[in-house]
């Protein structure tokens, strides 16, 4: 588990590697993610976007933008929280994402607040020997 807060948001990921969904023979690794949004604040708030920063094991950068989470824009007032699951495949067996939700307050102010940066292993990730 992983967790973040941002001006009383908290933000908590769950990783898991799917070996059903996953063809490690084929440089395909797949992992779901559960995410749980926790409005601690005395706003209600929005979220409208997303920004996420995917890392394989290699150091390939993928950036993905785009609106709400898993096609919605929850609204969360004082004391609500939102949950949800969604995947990413990685072309290595290991890697890590962080990135940023766009958020509105009800009084119209934007603010992002912080996705912690989470690990994506398998059991094919190679040990590294020191």
């Amino acid at each position: 588990m992983y967790q973040a807060v941002t001006r009383d948001i908290e933000v908590i990921v769950t990783p898991r590697f799917l070996a059903e969904r996953s063809s490690p023979d084929n440089g395909y690794f797949f992992w779901a993610y559960t995410i749980e949004i926790k409005n601690g604040s005395s706003e209600t708030v929005q979220l409208k976007t997303r920004h996420w920063k995917i890392t394989d094991a290699n150091g390939r950068l993928q950036e993905v933008r785009g609106a709400g989470v898993v096609g919605e824009e929850p609204v969360l007032k004082p004391g609500e929280s939102f949950e949800y699951t969604s995947g990413v495949p990685l072309p290595t067996p290991s890697g890590f994402m962080l990135g940023t939700y766009g958020m509105v307050s009800a009084t119209g102010e934007g603010f992002d607040i912080e996705v912690p940066a989470f690990s994506l292993d398998s059991a094919h990730a190679k040990p590294t020997i020191n």
